[in-house]
């Protein structure tokens, strides 16, 4: 019955969603930005190097800009590699919507194990909400950190990014958007509160730089 429900609440949203947008056609503003391949490799002694995302992912991410990048610390080789995917999506009039890693992750075959959320926290910005996932895949495990980015402003709820999603193109007539997410490996026996911590601190070092490449 919740499932149901909240099908049932997505469908509405969606329906909503496409026919305020419809009904704005022709007066959108697309913002100029850097591309995300500008993105800093180097981040506080990480040194980052690109991953290839495969034609039938992009095929169903749709036209947008994205950005899949491992980080390693330089100054401690131990320490598990730090993967950042941004999609940005600049615009979401013609159905080209974020798709949430609810659906994207158990396709590749990561299960989830327990998904709850947790308050970032990072220098200069508001305190927000994202969505935290510890998921498996046989023996291996990831903690996963993802939230909605749009316009200076973080959420962790699909709903309430549709709900801006409308709200900015009434008020801004803009459609743009992104999805941010972190993930880290786990090593057997490894704790997900000290990857927790890992990744919070990198989300303070990514935070200062979306507004470049998600226009306010």
């Amino acid at each position: 019955m919740k499932r149901h429900w909240r099908f049932t609440v997505a469908a509405v949203l969606l329906a909503a969603t496409a026919l305020v947008l419809q009904a704005r056609n022709g007066k959108e503003i697309i913002p100029q930005r850097p591309p995300l391949s500008s993105f800093p490799r180097v981040l506080d002694g990480w040194n980052g190097s690109d991953v290839p995302i495969t034609p039938d992912v992009l095929e169903v991410l749709g036209p947008g800009d994205f950005l899949l990048r491992n980080y390693r610390d330089q100054g401690n080789t131990q320490k598990p590699d730090v993967y950042l995917f941004i999609a940005y999506f600049p615009s979401q009039r013609a159905g080209d919507t974020i798709h949430s890693p609810k659906n994207c992750l158990p396709g590749a075959g990561w299960a989830p194990v327990r998904s709850d959320r947790v308050t970032v926290d990072v220098a200069h910005h508001a305190p927000f909400l994202a969505n935290r996932y510890l998921i498996a895949k046989g023996d291996d495990r990831q903690l996963v950190l993802y939230w909605y980015w749009a316009h200076d402003r973080a959420v962790a709820s699909e709903y309430a990014a549709k709900f801006y999603l409308v709200a900015d193109s009434i008020r801004m007539h803009r459609t743009d958007g992104s999805l941010v997410r972190l993930s880290m490996p786990l090593a057997p026996g490894a704790s997900s509160e000290s990857a927790e911590r890992d990744l919070i601190a990198w989300a303070g070092r990514v935070v200062p730089l979306l507004d470049t490449y998600v226009p306010r």
